[in-house]
């Protein structure tokens, strides 16, 4: 499996690589088909959080991509995190070809099947919030996002009085999500 090992606003040390090379090497009995795997360390400073420090990883098989992200105070606790979560998927995965496989052998018509990478663990929904939802053009709503610090904003758009989504971009920008009936 070949590691490609990139920093955003971090720079990557030796000895953070060499940890990164040995925790995602586990990965490897999992995936003999891997291509490569690209890991991205970043930080990012928010006013309202202190630095998060972000380990994304990226493994090209040959079906399906798999992609995980974590975040923590701690780079090291991140890619840890990060190694738990790709290697459910990639067991997933790896389980997913092995029944496929079998089915296939056993006589039947051989169905090419795409396996799909899901979470093991339930979402859980830890806080609900209410709140009165004013109606405002996007570029006031992205003015509100910014006052009150967050990822994303909800408002109800003044001209079609439908309920949208401003949300900041990791690349800094801004998108918007509208809804279709």
């Amino acid at each position: 499996m070949r590691l490609q090992v990139k920093g955003k606003n971090v720079e990557v040390s030796d000895s953070l690589k060499t940890y990164a090379q040995e925790k995602l090497g586990k990965l490897e009995r999992h995936l003999n088909d891997a291509a490569r795997l690209e890991l991205e360390l970043a930080v990012e400073k928010n006013p309202s959080i202190s630095e998060n420090q972000i380990a994304e990883g990226t493994i090209w098989t040959k079906g399906p991509v798999l992609r995980a992200r974590e975040s923590s105070p701690d780079m090291r606790a991140s890619i840890d995190m990060l190694v738990e979560k790709l290697e459910r998927q990639a067991r997933r995965y790896r389980d997913k070809r092995r029944r496929s496989s079998a089915r296939a052998g056993s006589g039947g018509a051989e169905v090419e099947t795409i396996p799909v990478v899901a979470e093991e663990e339930s979402p859980v929904i830890v806080k609900t919030k209410q709140f009165a939802v004013k109606p405002m053009t996007p570029e006031e709503a992205v003015l509100q996002l910014e006052l009150i610090g967050h990822d994303f904003f909800v408002f109800q758009d003044a001209e079609t009085t439908d309920v949208n989504v401003v949300y900041r971009r990791r690349d800094g920008d801004y998108g918007l999500i509208e809804p279709q009936l």
